[in-house]
Order: C-alpha cells, then structure tokens, then sequence
C-alpha cells in the first residue's frame, strides 16, 4: 500500500511508536495536523499568504478530502485571522477527523475499548507498518540531500519542518533535530510560514504550562 497523499495523515503516521503500538506527541498532535493542514492547502494553492495570514484563494476547486475541505471553509467563511490563529482552533478535533480518514483508506484500525471497564478509549493499530518506513525514509532523505532546500519535494520539505516543529521524536528525535538544526531551518524556509507558526503555538503552551 502507497502512503496518504495528504500532510495531514502522513504526520499522524510519523507520530505513531511502532515499538510501543501507541500514537505518541498526543498532547501536541493536533496543533501538528492542523498546521499539516494549512501547509497542504497552501502547497495545493487553495489558500495563500496576505500579510501574515491565510487566505482563501479566488476560483480554486474544493479539496477531495474533507479534513482539508473543512479547513478551507472555515477560512473562507471567516474574516483574515492570524496562521497561530488557524493552528490553534480546533485542534482537539483534529486526530480524530484524521484518523477517521486513516481508518477508512485501511493504514490505520481503531478499535474501541475502556480502560478498567469504564473509561472509554480508542486504541490505534498500524495495519501497514511498510508505510511508516517509507513516510520515514523520506524525511531522512530530505533533510540529508545535498540539493538546496527549494529542490526538494514540497511534501517532503514540509515533513521535515512539521514534523521538527512538532517535536515528533519518532522520526525526527532529539538528537537528530540539533544535528540537521540548519537544514531543517532551510527547509522550513521553503515551506512557508506555517511551520513557525506551529513552533510559536506549541512554545505558548509550554510557556503557559511552565508558569501555571
């Protein structure tokens, strides 16, 4: 089976833990697929940047897929509103729209259960582990390539810079992310100002975690 086409579900995959059989960066992973989003719209040419902020470009088809689809409307129907702004709202709805669509292109199964027979919760099962090293293989090819970052494949580029904004940690850890810091800062370049906003939204949050 081929990878999604979509950022959106190609970042989920990134963050699932093959070792563990668990989806991991939960706390962050909404903030990463929403911003997945926006960058797939903005490479689609659905949207564009007008000052700082996203804007629903004039005569283009809706997108095929309805995260994406759902997305696009909410900017459209709204007045201009900083990219933090769209990174942030509905976040928590996210995973689960994305995972729906996971689901039902067969990578994903999600099997319902409750914890202590009470707390319902929803288990994630990678049903094609291949793909997640292919998805893998090519972020690590982007960030190791010697062509300028403006050659390499926008949807790769925009992995690298998502997935390190993300801090996703199972394709792009801790180690990696401080070695590669200057090609991931040229990949992020190239992708648009999505990924910064996305890095600026988390750094927020632990800012605010850290002071209450």
């Amino acid at each position: 089976m081929d990878p999604p086409k979509t950022l959106p579900a190609r970042l989920y995959l990134l963050a699932y833990d093959p070792a563990k059989a668990r989806l991991t960066a939960r706390g962050r992973l909404g903030y990463v697929l929403r911003a997945a989003a926006l960058a797939e719209l903005l490479l689609g040419g659905h949207i564009e940047d007008a000052g700082g902020r996203p804007r629903a470009a004039a005569r283009t088809p809706l997108p095929s897929d309805p995260v994406l689809a759902a997305v696009l409307d909410e900017i459209g129907q709204s007045r201009p509103r900083a990219w933090q702004h769209w990174v942030r709202r509905h976040s928590g709805a996210a995973k689960a729209a994305v995972a729906e669509r996971l689901a039902a292109g067969g990578w994903i199964e999600l099997q319902p259960r409750r914890v202590l027979g009470v707390v319902p919760v929803t288990r994630v099962v990678l049903r094609e582990p291949p793909v997640l090293g292919r998805l893998g293989d090519r972020v690590r090819a982007a960030l190791r390539a010697t062509m300028p970052a403006a050659s390499v494949e926008p949807r790769d580029a925009a992995m690298v810079a998502l997935a390190a904004a993300g801090e996703l940690s199972t394709v792009l850890p801790r180690a990696q992310r401080r070695e590669h810091k200057q090609r991931i800062a040229e990949l992020t370049e190239v992708t648009g100002p999505v990924a910064a906003a996305l890095r600026k939204v988390l750094q927020q949050l632990k800012a605010s975690a850290a002071g209450g």
